[in-house]
């Protein structure tokens, strides 16, 4: 998981890796959508979280990534958790207010 150079499109083991970053950022966009509930600050999250798996990721391998396949995957999975957070929070945030519609009793 903190391994950058796994990451690839010709090893198996690479592809499986990929995959699991992309659903882990399905999965972490209904996070936002529970936790946040904000679609402004759904990108400011996104790139947070993917801010200290950067710092994990160098602590980890005692080296910056370097490689262009890690770079990519995590591009995409800021857009992906980013965009899909920012959709569901918008559609919560535009739900119909219900008014109460009872008669109002006489004072």
């Amino acid at each position: 998981m903190f391994d950058a150079e796994i990451l690839g499109f010709s090893t198996p083991p690479g592809r499986l890796s990929m995959m699991s970053f992309i659903l882990n950022a399905l999965t972490c966009a209904l996070g936002l959508l529970y936790f946040i509930r904000r679609g402004k600050q759904c990108l400011d999250f996104t790139v947070t979280v993917h801010f200290f798996h950067l710092l994990g990721c160098w602590f980890y391998s005692s080296r910056f990534p370097s490689a262009l396949t890690w770079w990519l995957v995590q591009a995409v999975c800021i857009a992906l958790m980013a965009v899909i957070g920012e959709y569901l929070c918008m559609r919560t945030e535009l739900k119909e207010i219900p008014l109460n519609s009872a008669p109002k009793s006489n004072v």
